[in-house]
């Protein structure tokens, strides 16, 4: 039984899509008793190629909301050096072609360019190192900000303790995640932002995602679409019930994912492989 979640690859801006699975994701799937994938645009990818479609099993958050002892949002936040009135906005997790970290730029930029006192936290260690060309790509995210006069609006939070990336996160005003392939179950940033109530913008899946209510769990844009993300922030940095109508979503869903059901569900399949 193996599971697969491969991402595909996208070039600079450019909307990656759906791809087909790999074959050794196929080889591997095909000699297993049964596949696991952890997400709707995987089974969909994958099923065709297989005799039984594969079971679905999502992962859950890669960082639950437990912040330091003693957190309080007001003081965190103070001592990164946000005012009162600014708005703060989270990107969690390693910055990779497939993730939209030129249009979250691209974005803030236009923010900025309008009046809004906005601020940008990456939140996490930069790049992993799986791929190699994910360090060309943050350098290019690097240059976009200096570009554009960024620099004193953009915190860069680097590694740090699950605990203080729950207080960083608890400590934003909206978290995004332009995903040039799509919303998606299978990341762990998505389902650390859900678990920790934030409102989240994101964009539109590659396949259809049931649990998605756009509006009302997340808020979804057009993949590739710089303006189009400004556009909805500025809509929801001036709307404080449609954020709060956006963080209940998130919680109620991120409900859904919890690790004792996900071990329990694949406990279940194993058991009845065995049967």
């Amino acid at each position: 039984m193996r599971a697969c979640g491969a991402a595909a690859p996208a070039s600079p801006m450019r909307c990656a899509r759906a791809a087909p699975p790999c074959p050794a994701c196929r080889l591997r799937a095909r000699r297993s008793a049964r596949a696991i994938v952890t997400n709707a645009e995987d089974q969909a990818r994958l099923s065709p190629h297989l005799p039984h479609p594969p079971a679905l099993i999502p992962i859950g958050a890669n960082v639950e909301p437990q912040p330091p002892t003693g957190f309080v949002r007001s003081d965190w936040r103070e001592q990164a050096g946000v005012g009162e009135d600014e708005v703060v906005l989270a990107y969690f997790g390693f910055l990779s072609e497939s993730k939209g970290g030129e249009e979250l730029v691209q974005a803030l930029a236009t923010l900025r360019r309008r009046g809004l006192p906005v601020r940008l936290w990456f939140i996490g260690g930069q790049v992993g190192s799986a791929d190699p060309s994910n360090r060309a790509y943050l350098e290019r995210v690097r240059a976009l900000i200096a570009q554009g006069g960024l620099e004193s609006w953009v915190r860069w939070t680097g590694y740090v303790s699950p605990a203080e990336v729950s207080a960083n996160l608890l400590a934003a005003d909206l978290c995004v995640l332009p995903y040039r392939d799509g919303i998606s179950f299978r990341r762990g940033s998505l389902m650390a932002a859900l678990a920790h109530g934030l409102p989240i913008v994101s964009t539109y899946p590659a396949v259809p995602i049931p649990e998605i209510a756009d509006g009302r769990n997340v808020s979804l844009v057009p993949a590739c679409d710089a303006e189009a993300l400004a556009t909805r922030l500025v809509a929801l940095i001036a709307d404080p019930a449609a954020r709060r109508l956006l963080s209940e979503g998130a919680r109620r869903l991120a409900g859904r994912f919890g690790w004792a059901s996900i071990a329990a569900r694949t406990a279940e399949l194993y058991r009845a492989l065995e049967g």
